[in-house]
């Protein structure tokens, strides 16, 4: 029988693994968070129920209770005293495991969140900013380079701006860009609060002209784009890009498979290219659509926190029968360096049961993931809390996905258009043409040089190097999270 968008999977049998906890959101509104597990100290204080107050010191002494109890490297990682860190987010970095064990690197994805941000993106599906990103990756340490713009979100200042996809930014704030490469360095194009001024310069095949945005809270649009293609061998695939892995994914996400699924798809695109990932369960779901019956019931994820947690058991997602499901054994997915933690998640997941065709970059390589957990002070904790494995306990992808027909990505041409060479080499790949092929002559050249010489600048960038990845969010508007939820 099929599920609804908002059944839950059955629980993982007994006995698995001492390691594996059901899921727990142990996030608490602003006003304070009540925690679970065991006391963090003496004198009738507990940590459950969050600092004493919210004074620096009194913050730092319950971190350091809740990254003892919880954080997954907790018995490898340093644990230094409070004193003499003059903050909060100091403190916490001085808390995070260094990669002492040859099983892991060190931990570069813990972060701290502001309370306000965290809840318009996972609860809101809002985002505050101005939607410009930036391929900062593609020309990290060279600054000879142009700064393109990769991606305008829907309904943001940007985007009302007119602002497109494959500009060059010659300056921003009457900066060069090449300083902003040279420092790699883009938080100027977050926005700390409303009604801020971002101010660019940009360049394209008409010329030049300044653009003035206005920072502002928008809704996001996690599903951009989908549609139904047919490749130059008559071949239907469906195509679908998801952006955000939040709930308000899923309805969009089941009525574009609707639409597959009644045109009688043969192939799916799921294109991950700038998805940082977010929760799990959104993931499953949607990781749930291309195949479903021969899935459905089986492990999806299974979710593996520290020694601390062993009476923690059945945390495990399953895959969802939707009536909306295809059915089908392969599943093409377009991935890239910012293709992270959740979006990593429908790769691994999918795996054990069917064909993953990965098209672009290798992902980031995020096998981890947080129960996020407010101090009651408007932080958000993002301590890595577990590790994730897929049906056949496959897991630690630490170097990340490498993609199965590497195609650098070209920033002129709209995403999942006819022009996009990721989704050229999809089609192409379907259509039974080898992945060397695909990479060369075969990925429409004629289109592709002519994109890439539409200016005196080339809008090809080369795949990204694995030692540029090594840096958590290098660029503003990338969410690299894996919420057990």
């Amino acid at each position: 029988m099929s599920q609804d968008l908002q059944g839950r999977p059955a629980a993982i049998p007994p006995g698995r693994t001492a390691r594996r906890s059901r899921w727990r959101m142990a996030l608490a509104a602003a006003a304070g968070a009540a925690m679970l597990a065991a006391c963090g100290g003496g004198g009738g204080y507990d940590y459950n129920d969050g600092p004493y107050s919210c004074s620096t010191q009194d913050r730092q002494v319950w971190l350091r209770d809740y990254m003892n109890d919880w954080y997954f490297w907790y018995d490898i990682s340093p644990s230094p005293s409070p004193a003499g860190y003059t903050s909060v987010d100091t403190y916490f970095q001085a808390l995070l495991y260094e990669g002492t064990d040859p099983d892991f690197p060190a931990d570069r994805w813990s972060y701290l969140a502001d309370q306000d941000d965290y809840d318009r993106f996972y609860g809101d599906g809002e985002t505050l900013g101005y939607g410009v990103m930036v391929a900062g990756l593609e020309v990290q340490g060279r600054p000879d380079q142009p700064l393109l713009v990769r991606y305008v979100e829907p309904g943001s200042p940007a985007a009302t701006a007119g602002v497109q996809r494959g500009e060059e930014i010659l300056s921003i704030n009457g900066r060069p860009a090449s300083e902003y490469i040279a420092d790699d360095d883009y938080t100027v194009l977050s926005a700390t609060a409303t009604n801020q001024v971002l101010t660019l310069r940009l360049a394209n095949d008409d010329g030049e002209r300044t653009v003035t945005l206005t920072s502002a809270i928008y809704d996001l649009a996690p599903v951009p784009t989908s549609t139904v293609i047919t490749t130059p061998s008559n071949r239907k695939m469906g195509y679908i890009m998801v952006k955000d892995m939040i709930d308000q994914a899923v309805v969009r996400v089941d009525q574009a498979f609707g639409q597959f699924k009644s045109q009688g798809v043969q192939d799916v695109i799921i294109d991950l290219r700038y998805n940082g990932g977010g929760l799990v369960s959104v993931a499953d779901k949607i990781a749930s659509f291309p195949n479903g019956d021969d899935t459905a019931g089986q492990v999806f994820t299974s979710l593996l926190y520290n020694d601390k947690k062993d009476d923690r058991h059945n945390d495990s997602f399953r895959f969802y029968n939707y009536a909306n499901a295809t059915g089908l054994n392969r599943v093409y997915v377009i991935t890239g360096a910012r293709t992270c933690s959740a979006s990593e998640l429908v790769i691994n997941g999918l795996r054990p049961f069917v064909t993953v065709v990965t098209v672009g970059d290798t992902t980031c390589g995020k096998p981890v993931g947080f129960l996020p957990q407010a101090d009651g002070c408007g932080t958000v904790v993002n301590a890595v809390n577990f590790e994730s494995v897929n049906a056949s306990n496959e897991g630690r992808y630490f170097d990340g996905f490498d993609a199965t027909c590497p195609v650098a990505e070209d920033f002129s041409q709209p995403i999942g258009g006819v022009n996009d060479p990721l989704r050229i080499a999809a089609e192409d790949h379907a259509d039974g043409f080898s992945c060397t092929t695909v990479a060369g002559a075969r990925a429409r050249p004629e289109r592709l040089a002519q994109a890439a010489q539409s200016t005196g600048r080339s809008r090809v960038l080369g795949l990204v190097q694995p030692a540029q990845r090594q840096v958590r969010l290098v660029e503003p508007g990338d969410r690299g999270g894996m919420l057990a939820k």
